[in-house]
């Protein structure tokens, strides 16, 4: 019997060949499966409808990450008050923040770092002066030692360093301070701005009173509840509560370096137009009128600090309420509207914080509206 090698080389040759050409179908196949399953989302996404609620700081701020992260979905921001008619229009806004007891401390430090990072981009950027954000230096001075003498953002700010004691001669019933550069962020020019690049993202605005979520159901998808203080009413959460907040703007050019003392109750923030000078902390004061003893007691204890104010113009007074709550609702749940489920994201409650860790909790909401879409979009059969 004669064996015919090059007949089985042949034939083995014909199966190799067969073999690639099966993987690579595969691959082709797997690849295009792919590619449809990509468009079947993206048309998915377009269909999406999502309105963002509140048009304060962390209102633009969300909606701004949503629009710019899924250029697939319709993205409306509703409030029946806009800029300069915000809470957030008369914030200090300077970036430093209290630890609140109830979220971990990384996902604390995660808000604050986003934050900061993305205003010193734009301070650092030719956007500064239209955006309203700037770099400052200062002191945080405590009448006794703090328990924790390097609070959780520290070492994200600038040159944070403790104060020696000859820096602390100039304040002499005070024991204790910290040193640093920190960010400034006028809200009432840095609005305007989140504003205009929410458009140009193709962002929707539309001036709304929403008196509750049932109203939104019929015409968006995603709810995103950013309407602070509004959410006592809007979502029934009893949690969130107003603490009354008084500043004076005054004319001061000479003050270069924000004071503040570690109470919260007394500060000077030179701006960029502007020194803001404050304030007040009045837990459940709903009270939006200037308080003339409230203007006098802000006057003589930032005196005390800076003794040069007392030569210093009065340019306006302003009242705000603080949306509060023992912990910020940065979370999601699904809510039975008009018969049919909708995902809520609420991201609200950051009390005088606002400013400070807008960025990061936008962020978070944005991932909280991904998940949403992933659960929402139907596996597209193949």
């Amino acid at each position: 019997m004669t064996f015919d090698s090059g007949s089985a080389r042949s034939r083995e040759k014909n199966r190799n060949t067969q073999h690639l050409l099966s993987v690579f179908g595969d691959i082709f196949c797997a690849g295009r499966r792919r590619r449809r399953q990509f468009y079947f989302r993206a048309a998915m996404m377009k269909s999406v409808r999502v309105v963002v609620v509140g048009a304060g700081v962390i209102g633009f701020s969300t909606a701004v990450c949503i629009v710019e992260a899924l250029p697939f979905c319709s993205v409306t921001l509703m409030a029946d008050k806009f800029s300069p008619d915000t809470t957030s229009d008369g914030a200090a806004g300077i970036l430093f923040a209290a630890q609140f007891p109830d979220i971990p401390l990384q996902r604390q430090r995660c808000w604050f770092k986003n934050s900061f990072d993305h205003l010193l981009a734009i301070a650092q950027s030719q956007c500064a002066p239209e955006a309203g954000v700037m770099l400052n230096s200062g002191w945080q001075i405590f009448k006794e030692v703090p328990a924790v003498k390097k609070p959780f953002w520290s070492e994200f700010v600038i040159g944070f360093r403790l104060m020696t004691d000859v820096e602390l001669k100039r304040f002499p019933d005070h024991k204790f301070g910290q040193a640093f550069t920190t960010l400034k962020c006028e809200c009432s020019t840095y609005l305007p701005w989140l504003e205009k690049r929410f458009r140009k993202a193709g962002g929707q605005v539309e001036q709304r009173k929403v008196n509750n979520l049932q109203e939104l159901s019929n015409s968006f998808d995603i709810i995103v509840n950013c309407s602070g203080l509004g959410s006592k009413v809007l979502v029934g959460d009893t949690q969130v509560y107003p603490v009354r907040g008084q500043v004076l703007k005054v004319e001061a050019p000479w003050v270069q370096h924000f004071i503040r003392d570690g109470d919260g109750t007394t500060y000077i923030y030179p701006g960029i137009r502007s020194v803001t000078i404050g304030g007040t902390r009045q837990e459940g004061d709903w009270r939006l009128q200037v308080d003339d003893r409230d203007t006098k007691g802000i006057l003589e204890r930032c005196s005390r600090l800076e003794p040069s104010l007392n030569k210093a113009k009065i340019l306006s007074e302003w009242v705000g309420l603080r949306p509060s709550r023992k912990n910020p609702r940065v979370e999601r749940e699904v809510v039975e509207l008009q018969g049919r489920p909708v995902p809520v994201v609420h991201n609200y409650g950051h009390g005088g914080w606002g400013v400070t860790l807008a960025w990061g909790t936008a962020l978070d909401t944005l991932g909280l509206v991904k998940q949403s879409l992933h659960e929402m979009a139907p596996q597209p059969k193949l």
